[in-house]
């Protein structure tokens, strides 16, 4: 049995209620004690101690929302992310590097770019990608993930033509009759069906290697929101496999896709319920799309876009009664509803949905269903997922990475208002805070600046009333995405009884300035259970 663990010298943030300790003891897999240095050294009289030395211990930080298997293999993708492209002859340079390497008829991948962010300020085209890799086929995924841009070959092996029809939910994009490339929501399918799936051996790396990632920003948890959509039920075996073999770093609360095109009915016949598997490797929820993204235009809201970034009001991925009788399916079945809603209209489809599968014969009491995103929500809205339980799942990165954006394409006022933390925090929800990783960085500290600063990374302020203090974004990131995973009794607070899933930070972000969070902060040690998944100084070695 490991030796018993002291961490000193700097503030151990219990959670939001309890506020700090001086000190807490690991025993095990648990907390033992917590409380002052001397309650603390008491009850672990002969424990390693670890000094602080003025950083700060909290729990664990949890991915409530994140792709983590597409994750790691992005890692392993061209990375076209604004962060380092911001001009299009810098995305055609990256792609044509990658086809060099790559053999002929070889499919080169990118992910990240945002058109909006580009020199040219519109999507790539096929065209244009050609030019870059003329013997290789090439599709490319807007940062949202909701839109992609395939060049003329990897048209030709997915077999679309300009006369092949939109599928229902989804867009292919001509102008004048002509193909541009873009493919939009569920046309996307057509070309990523078409790319051959990863084998078992590098999915498996690729859960690795995005889990051990994670851990070096303070992760003991996370969540693979749509598993399935790349390889099918190939993903669940590399996730059973990684586990059994070691191999899996962080705890897993897992989604399955539930698209029509899914593997939840799949996984269904196979004999999976809801809530197999321990607690490092859940199978809790199913997942729907209805609609897309604010920054694509594609995200289904009431009022149109601004008529200067296109208008239309976007794109419902179902008809209601396709959508409703999905929500009803897997709720019957026992099923976690994780839905992604982004648009006020398409969070109205999905809300009144779900009030007519609640029902006494399978009611929502304790189920704690979920919409994902969430961003652009009415107050009526609001009040009636109260009233069943229905949580938010929000991503406050997103209003520092396209904030401005969202201006652009829907106006101040309403780009205010998105994404609520504080108002849902004082009206008793619980908004896991999350990053939807790939689709934006999943770097928490980005997403503890954003909530402590309502700014986006030009500047822009939106809705300074809906700022948190650093308890509270602490407390988003971390117990509330426990609860949304039915976990709150084991993790996001540190109390005697409860996981040692421990991040020790670099510096005490609850006395330092959001600036200082932003670029001068990291993890130090994290420990999922007492053991050490990430320990940058060999402080445990």
């Amino acid at each position: 049995m490991q030796q018993d663990l002291i961490l000193q010298g700097g503030r151990v943030f219990r959670g939001l209620h309890a506020g700090f300790a001086e000190a807490v003891a690991i025993r095990g897999d648990r907390v033992l004690a917590v409380g002052s240095l001397e309650e603390v050294a008491a009850a672990a009289p002969d424990a390693r101690r670890i000094a602080l030395d003025g950083r700060v211990a909290i729990p664990a930080f949890n991915e409530a929302h994140m792709h983590l298997l597409p994750y790691g293999l992005a890692l392993a993708q061209v990375n076209l992310r604004a962060e380092e492209v911001r001009s299009l002859d810098e995305l055609l340079a990256r792609i044509r590097t990658a086809a060099r390497s790559a053999p002929k008829g070889a499919w080169v991948l990118g992910r990240g770019y945002d058109h909006a962010e580009l020199d040219i300020g519109r999507h790539p085209t096929a065209a244009e990608l050609d030019a870059a890799a003329p013997d290789n086929p090439v599709f490319i995924v807007r940062t949202c993930g909701h839109m992609g841009v395939a060049n003329t070959a990897a048209l030709k092996v997915a077999g679309v033509g300009h006369n092949t029809p939109d599928p229902e939910g989804g867009v292919i994009e001509r102008r004048g009759g002509v193909l541009t490339g873009l493919f939009q929501e569920r046309a996307m399918r057509l070309v990523k069906d078409a790319i051959p799936a990863p084998d078992l051996a590098t999915l498996v790396d690729a859960i690795e290697r995005a889990g051990k990632h994670l851990a070096t920003y303070g992760f003991a948890s996370a969540t693979d929101m749509n598993v399935g959509m790349i390889a099918d039920m190939a993903e669940v075996e590399a996730y059973q496999a990684a586990h059994r073999s070691g191999r899996l770093p962080l705890r897993m609360w897992q989604v399955l896709a539930g698209n029509p095109e899914g593997i939840a009915q799949q996984a269904w016949e196979a004999g999976m319920r809801p809530m197999d598997g321990d607690d490092m490797l859940r199978w809790g929820a199913v997942k729907v799309f209805a609609d897309g993204s604010a920054g694509g235009l594609t995200a289904a809201f009431f009022d149109p876009y601004l008529a200067s970034a296109g208008g239309g009001t976007g794109v419902f991925t179902f008809p209601d009664e396709k959508i409703h009788a999905l929500l009803k399916l897997y709720h019957e079945q026992g099923w976690q509803l994780d839905i992604h809603a982004i648009g006020d209209a398409a969070i109205e489809q999905v809300l009144s949905g779900m009030e007519a599968a609640d029902s006494s014969a399978h009611p929502f009491t304790g189920r704690r269903h979920r919409i994902e995103h969430c961003g652009f929500v009415t107050p009526g809205q609001r009040r009636r997922m109260k009233a069943r339980g229905i949580l938010p799942v929000p991503q406050p990165v997103f209003m520092y990475e396209f904030g401005d954006l969202y201006i652009r394409n829907l106006g101040r006022a309403r780009t205010e208002n998105a994404y609520p933390m504080r108002t849902w925090l004082e009206e008793g929800h619980h908004p896991a805070a999350s990053s939807d990783c790939p689709v934006s960085t999943v770097d928490p500290f980005v997403n503890l600046f954003t909530m402590l600063t309502r700014k986006t990374n030009r500047g822009t302020v939106m809705g300074p009333e809906e700022t948190l203090t650093a308890e509270q974004a602490v407390h988003c990131q971390t117990w509330c995405g426990a609860y949304t995973q039915f976990a709150e009794d084991r993790r996001g607070t540190l109390e005697p009884g409860m996981l040692a899933d421990i991040a020790v930070l670099s510096r005490d972000i609850f006395a330092a300035e959001p600036e200082q969070i932003l670029h001068e902060t990291r993890c130090d040690l994290t420990l999922r259970g007492g053991e050490p998944i990430f320990d940058r100084h060999g402080t445990l070695a």
